[in-house]
């Protein structure tokens, strides 16, 4: 695990206290980031942290500061900030208990390991009996905590032989579905239509792996760079063929759930090979046959008015 967690202290349930650990769930190591570069000299765009009609300042010169109004701020320094007293920055209340199902995804924001304090002989089995309780009762435990300056709903829950918590969103910071959905029509669809989409979500069920799915655009950036560190073209990165237009809903769907060529978006279903794309790869146009090409080129010269200088020209001749 991490050397450092990213937040230590307790979870309480009544008078029970457990003293855990709090790691990160998740990385963005494997991400690509990009600096803005000034071209004609290489070197890298830096900011400054000036005020208009001064210039630069020093960094303990800056404190933070809420706009009231246009131009007009309360100054708040930052041992006035970390003096605000909240039980939530130590610890975690788990005040109720819910079923997992109950809670809508568009709630959930970040996972993290919870893990018993090492410090603390007595947390394992205070751990171990809120680990297994949660799990037998099919509930996750609600609570809240403040991590870096910012206040979140938490939900604790068993994950094999650990906790999870996920930070949750709160009410106001979720968009209700009936604003974005409102303007769908409420159709029923065609019966065969609704068949054929059930047969291919059947036809391509199977379970989550995560492995399965690759960042291709990473991959391409990475390969992209790496080709222009070496000075050579980037290689070919193989994708999917893109999907056809739907011009027929049947007979795509037809098509989808047989796995014939062409079926829309189908790769494993027996459609289209993937197409790689390179650095540089023109798309060529259709050879024309002799025979079009004469037949145009005879209705242009047909078509063309015979200048006058021509005309005389011939005559002189």
């Amino acid at each position: 695990m991490a050397a450092r967690a990213y937040w230590s202290g307790r979870i309480r349930l009544a008078l029970v206290s457990i003293p855990v650990e709090v790691f990160p769930a998740t990385s963005s190591s494997p991400r690509i980031s990009f600096h803005q570069i000034h071209e004609p000299s290489g070197k890298r765009i830096r900011y400054e942290k000036v005020v208009p009609g001064i210039g630069p300042v020093d960094a303990e010169d800056i404190v933070k500061g809420y706009e009231v109004e246009k131009g007009k701020y309360v100054l708040l320094s930052d041992e006035e900030i970390d003096d605000v007293k909240l039980e939530a920055k130590k610890s975690i209340d788990l005040v109720q208990f819910v079923d997992q199902d109950e809670i809508d995804p568009v709630y959930f924001e970040r996972p993290f390991f919870v893990l018993p304090s090492e410090e603390n002989e007595d947390a394992q089995e205070a751990y171990a009996v809120l680990r297994d309780a949660l799990r037998k009762t099919g509930k996750v435990g609600l609570g809240q905590i403040v991590i870096r300056g910012q206040s979140s709903i938490v939900a604790i829950k068993p994950n094999g032989k650990g906790l999870m918590m996920e930070t949750l969103r709160y009410a106001d910071e979720v968009k209700k579905p009936q604003a974005a959905f409102g303007g769908i029509e409420a159709a029923t669809p065609d019966k065969d239509l609704l068949e054929l989409g059930e047969e291919l979500i059947r036809k391509k069920s199977g379970t989550f792996r995560p492995e399965a799915f690759k960042d291709a655009y990473t991959t391409a950036l990475r390969e992209l760079i790496d080709a222009k560190r070496e000075k050579r073209a980037p290689k070919a990165i193989e994708e999917a063929a893109p999907a056809s237009n739907v011009i027929n809903l049947m007979d795509a769907l037809k098509r989808s759930v047989r796995g014939n060529p062409g079926s829309a978006g189908d790769e494993r279903g027996g459609g289209k090979a993937p197409a790689k794309t390179s650095a540089k790869s023109p798309a060529k146009s259709p050879a024309k046959s002799p025979a079009k090409a004469r037949s145009r080129a005879g209705k242009t010269a047909r078509s063309r008015p015979v200048k006058p200088a021509a005309r005389r020209k011939h005559k002189a001749a």
